[in-house]
């Protein structure tokens, strides 16, 4: 299988704390993937290392077919490689409407000096009412943002990040905060997603994990500590002391 990701021997200390210990694992190109583990086991700083918001003492983060390492790229850089992210809580531009936010991110992906005279062509607007009922809000687009409720909100940022055809999106915590209706369209959108890109989900809420239905990683201490199937990796002793025993 081909490789879109590759984590290799990646160290990071904070103030004498290692908060990752010498990590390895891969992700495909078309993959969805849950990261599951303790607090503090490094799954945010993985991705803050990922998208070049932390830079790690030692190892490689390797991207694509060229295999181009990562470290030491800025943010901007690594999202222009196609990773996006998207953090627990909700960005989106409250007093603009759905179908704005979502023409927006669209729109991010010309230069400076074409947006100053940019106006959304057919394919555009094409383009967000794909991607408006690919997260279920076809029937919000002329409503402000501000009005969705939380999982809307959610959706729609994730709706952003499409816009912009990542190879990869980073979700953190997509089912906090969520009603259950919410939380199984949430799946549905990712899961959708992960047909045509990477898709790597850090979450706490092991029944969202189950409808995932993916390969898990589960993070300790910074190192991988297992891996596998959801069934795999929560019948493994070492999981359950560290984790799921708590």
């Amino acid at each position: 299988m081909s490789t879109l990701l590759e984590v290799n021997g990646i160290s990071v200390t904070f103030d004498g704390f290692r908060a990752i210990n010498n990590l390895s694992f891969n992700i495909g190109p078309a993959e969805m993937r849950a990261i599951i583990g303790p607090n503090g086991a490094g799954k945010t700083t993985f991705m803050d290392i990922v998208t070049g918001k932390t830079r790690p003492d030692t190892g490689k983060v390797l991207w694509g077919e060229l295999s181009r390492n990562l470290v030491g790229m800025n943010e901007a850089r690594i999202a222009q490689e196609g990773i996006g992210r998207k953090f627990q809580k909700p960005t989106v531009f409250e007093d603009q409407t759905v179908e704005e936010n979502l023409l927006m991110a669209v729109k991010n992906k010309r230069g400076a000096f074409s947006v100053l005279f940019w106006k959304p062509s057919d394919a555009d607007m094409n383009r967000v009412a794909e991607l408006a009922a690919e997260i279920g809000l076809a029937n919000e687009l002329m409503r402000k943002s501000g009005e969705l409720s939380h999982g809307q909100k959610q959706w729609l940022e994730i709706g952003m990040l499409l816009a912009q055809e990542p190879r990869l999106l980073l979700v953190d915590e997509p089912a906090a905060g969520m009603t259950p209706e919410e939380r199984e369209k949430t799946t549905d959108i990712l899961v959708e997603a992960a047909k045509t890109r990477a898709v790597v989900v850090v979450e706490h809420d092991m029944e969202f994990v189950r409808r995932l239905n993916c390969k898990v990683t589960v993070l300790h201490e910074g190192s991988v500590l297992a891996e596998g199937s959801l069934d795999h990796v929560t019948s493994n002793q070492q999981v359950i002391d560290v984790y799921l025993g708590r």
